[in-house]
């Protein structure tokens, strides 16, 4: 990637992106579109066909989509196709990564380190 942002820029640009991308994944029927354009491009009647709204409220969510990057959409003749893009969670998997180095937390051992650490408030 070229640097016409400076470094600041660059990374509001990084965050925005990220921003937007974990915004159209924080929603069930968002996270359902792209699963199902794992399969295969979609016409956008039959990415709606499985929702009960409206194909406005789908034309929204995949709006949503589309602005994170997640998705593309093509006119084939008179029909609207949405096709996943493969890279667009790059960004996010990359920035994900850098919270790989810290270790699973055993919630049943921290809890046993709490206990034998913390003074028991019955007894007080």
């Amino acid at each position: 990637m070229v640097d016409c942002y400076g470094m600041g820029g660059l990374i509001m640009h990084m965050t925005n992106r990220l921003d937007a991308t974990f915004a159209a994944l924080g929603d069930p029927t968002r996270r359902a579109i792209l699963a199902m354009l794992l399969e295969d491009d979609m016409a956008v009647t039959d990415v709606a066909e499985p929702f009960e709204m409206s194909l406005a409220a789908i034309s929204k969510h995949l709006m949503i989509l589309m602005r994170a990057g997640l998705i593309s959409q093509e006119k084939r003749g008179r029909v609207k196709w949405c096709k996943l893009e493969p890279d667009a969670l790059r960004d996010v998997s990359v920035w994900m990564q850098g919270f790989g180095q810290f270790e699973p937390v055993n919630l049943d051992a921290f809890e046993r380190f709490l206990e034998s650490e913390l003074p028991d408030e019955s007894q007080t």
